[in-house]
């Protein structure tokens, strides 16, 4: 049985392409929509009916794909940020978006997933929280089956854009203020998920700095859990002058794990999220401005489907220190 993607490749056109001549978008030439045609008819290729009824010739349909932090019982504050952002720059591009999460297509494979999304009238796809290891995201970004704003992730093509902030140089920056304002001598650094492109970037710039000052470093796996930075700091805080962690959620952990410790040791984290100010305790960190990074991703996503070609955006940042004042409402 013939895909989309076969019709693409048989009229040499996008996947996208095929969608919209197949749906009677207006935007498409008549050249192409006959080319398109003639090889759906030559591969025996029947378009779905459930994507034919959804199609709405509007300016395109979006799935956001998020990968939820399974990682802490609060509630995940940057992916409802996302998710707002998201939002609100679909209707400004007055563009129509379904939500799905990783958990859901896991197993899938890329062809899979391709069907799935094309049935449901989708056209683009903003994914956050994707890792190294996830090769079936990769193959959709790679084999251009939809146009895709990837955030946080170094990955750009003639189909796919990414949304980022500088992340090594912000964790350079958050770990300098912190150990230098405190005269610190030696630091534990408590880095992310291995697989995670934030985790590799943030990394380099802990690992710059440390070399810079030619100070001791030790790094340990905190997964971004609040749970498994507790843990840690209890092990290796005692030898260390400052604790820096590549989230906020960490952060947390080792500041409780301190406080029952009962002694002291600076900590900074990296996100600006709301919790941060409810810690306790001053702490600097990195503050993303979340909504605005995924309203941004929304705004790419338009001029992508528009027909422009994938870029990289980078976004501003602030070095910040959080405290109950600046949260409360």
């Amino acid at each position: 049985m013939s895909s989309i993607k076969d019709v693409a490749r048989r009229a040499g056109v996008a996947i996208s392409t095929v969608s919209k001549a197949l749906n009677g978008y207006p935007n498409v030439s008549e050249e192409t929509r006959v080319k398109v045609n003639e090889a759906a008819k030559e591969l025996n290729f029947t378009p779905n009916p459930i994507a034919s009824a959804l199609s709405s010739k509007k300016a395109g349909r979006v799935a956001l794909l998020i990968n939820l932090n399974t990682k802490t019982q609060a509630v995940d504050e940057i992916d409802m940020q996302y998710l707002s952002g998201a939002i609100n720059g679909a209707v400004e591009k007055k563009l129509d978006v379904i939500t799905v999460f990783f958990s859901m297509i896991r197993n899938w494979k890329a062809q899979e997933i391709a069907d799935y999304f094309q049935s449901q009238g989708i056209e683009g796809i903003i994914i956050y929280g994707m890792g190294r290891e996830d090769e079936v995201l990769h193959e959709l970004i790679e084999e251009k089956y939809f146009k895709i704003v990837v955030v946080d992730v170094p990955i750009v093509n003639e189909t796919t854009s990414s949304i980022q902030i500088d992340q090594e140089q912000a964790q350079y920056e958050v770990a300098r203020k912190t150990v230098l304002e405190n005269g610190g001598k030696s630091v534990l650094y408590l880095a992310g998920r291995p697989d995670g492109y934030v985790t590799q970037e943030r990394l380099a710039g802990m690992q710059r700095f440390a070399r810079e000052e030619k100070m001791p470093l030790l790094v340990r796996r905190g997964d971004f859990s609040e749970k498994k930075a507790r843990e840690l700091t209890f092990q290796y805080a005692s030898d260390h002058d400052v604790i820096v962690c590549a989230s906020d959620l960490m952060a947390i952990g080792a500041m409780r794990a301190l406080q029952e410790m009962d002694i002291f040791r600076p900590v900074c984290g990296f996100d600006g999220i709301t919790l941060m100010g409810y810690a306790g305790m001053q702490m600097n960190t990195v503050k993303q401005d979340f909504y605005r990074s995924s309203q941004k991703a929304m705004e790419e996503m338009g001029r992508l489907l528009a027909g422009s070609t994938g870029k990289r955006i980078m976004l501003d940042y602030q070095i910040v220190r959080m405290q109950y004042l600046d949260v409360i409402c």
